[in-house]
């Protein structure tokens, strides 16, 4: 058995948001985000749940802390829920929701875990919803007035800091698909909304900039490398047309100070924009966009196949066979994350890339001695480590790995059934149980390197 060993000060970590672990959403002086109201709306979670009390962590998070501190990870990258700061979105900073962060980061900092903060991952406060948004352009101020209420309070002693979490999602998912918070199926707003959010990534960008001592700076995108089915140019024009909606409508602006050119026709052409003159985009919003990172963060769970359908739209194609796929239906494609850190390494260089999430869901029974035996998790997790240090091997400047997730938590719209966590939670006694793959990984981080062994 051969072993993969990672570079000294490669930072190993765990990931979670506020949404879906903390719970307490009346306590302390939080206000009502857009997960809260959009959970309370009949039909839109699937198993009627909600995060009232989620994995109840606003009050066992010193209870958790000791799962990192078993685990051994030297980095934990988790959410600051903006109503808990800001309960109406803008205006009077809540105390005690504040209070509550720095007591985890002084915790974190003495246990030697860096925190990686991110600011915003998906629960906007209803009031701004109430006043349009993300496709509202004063949301822009508002988050950049949130941003200097953390920082403030928090950046002598944090230093890793992500502006948003996958954009894709928040505009696409929650704006023209209608599937995420708030709900909505009109895709110029969608559009308008992506732009505000990554307009609000440039403007927090730079608060974070003057008021943290030494920041490094980054924003999250969720990449899904894409093939085409065929070398039919049809095929090849659908696998492009998707890839510049999915990956390319965000990494150009970021990196290049543009959006792309057949990605805006492709927009056109379907209806959801009037002309290639973008009507939100106002002088130096992509000069804003594009301000430097210091890192890319990368969240990878698997690849999509495209053909093209009857109109030449994409079409995804399923590669494998159901009962090979995750819970959520997606395909295990280690490869996918290989090609995907070298084309980013040689289309837009990135000074750092941190994988900051990949992780798999699945339904593994606690046996009668208590053990978890999860071996598809550890399996998926091996490969795609291995495909992380392949592309390390190839120059690309990978910096790190977050597992998602620490816990099994509120899956969003999928409510409680997709179990991602490394712990088994029991939502009704709270008891965390660690998975087979809680024991790998620790042992993963403690050797610095992760063998090849497919069990």
């Amino acid at each position: 058995m051969s072993s993969y060993p990672f570079p000294a000060g490669f930072s190993w970590g765990v990931a979670t948001s506020a949404q879906q672990i903390e719970g307490a959403l009346r306590e302390g002086g939080r206000g009502e985000s857009i997960w809260d109201r959009f959970a309370a709306t009949p039909g839109r979670i699937k198993d009627g749940s909600n995060a009232a009390v989620a994995c109840d962590h606003y009050r066992r998070w010193r209870e958790d802390l000791k799962l990192f501190q078993w685990l051994g990870v030297g980095a934990y990258r988790f959410s600051v829920a903006w109503p808990r700061v800001i309960p109406s979105g803008v205006g009077a900073i809540n105390p005690p929701g504040l209070d509550f962060y720095d007591a985890l980061v002084d915790a974190l900092v003495e246990a030697r875990i860096q925190p990686f903060v991110t600011l915003y991952h998906w629960d906007l406060p209803q009031t701004l919803e109430d006043r349009g948004g993300w496709s509202n352009r004063s949301t822009v101020d508002a988050f950049a007035e949130y941003a200097a209420a953390v920082v403030k309070r928090l950046g002598d002693r944090v230093h890793h800091w992500i502006t948003h979490n996958e954009p894709w999602c928040i505009a696409t998912l929650g704006y023209e698909e209608g599937h995420h918070a708030p709900g909505y199926r009109d895709p110029p707003e969608a559009l308008r909304a992506a732009h505000h959010v990554m307009l609000s990534h440039g403007r927090a960008a730079e608060v974070i900039r003057a008021d943290a001592p030494d920041p490094e700076v980054g924003i999250v995108l969720n990449l899904v490398p894409t093939y085409p089915a065929s070398t039919d140019g049809v095929d090849r024009d659908a696998a492009r047309w998707f890839d510049g909606f999915f990956n390319r409508w965000y990494l150009d602006p970021i990196f290049r100070a543009q959006y792309p050119d057949d990605a805006i026709a492709d927009r056109v052409k379907r209806g959801h924009l009037q002309s290639s003159n973008l009507p939100f985009a106002k002088e130096g919003d992509l000069r804003t966009i594009a301000t430097p990172l210091d890192f890319l963060g990368v969240n990878y769970y698997s690849r999509v196949v495209m053909r093209a359908g009857e109109d030449g739209s994409p079409t995804a194609v399923p590669m494998v066979p159901e009962g090979e796929l995750t819970d959520m239906g997606w395909e295990v494609f280690p490869e996918g994350l290989y090609d995907l850190l070298v084309r980013l390494e040689c289309e837009y260089k990135p000074p750092k890339i941190y994988i900051t999430e990949n992780g798999a869901a699945y339904t593994d029974p606690i046996n009668a001695a208590g053990r978890v035996a999860d071996t598809r998790r550890i399996n998926y997790l091996r490969g795609h480590l291995a495909a992380a240090h392949r592309a390390l091997a190839d120059g690309v400047p990978l910096h790190g790995y977050f597992v998602w997730t620490l816990l099994d938590n509120f899956e969003w719209a999928h409510g409680y059934p997709k179990r991602f966590g490394l712990y088994d939670v029991d939502f009704t006694t709270q008891k965390r149980t660690p998975r087979d793959s809680a024991f790998w990984y620790h042992d993963v981080i403690a050797a610095n390197a992760v063998d090849d062994e497919t069990k």
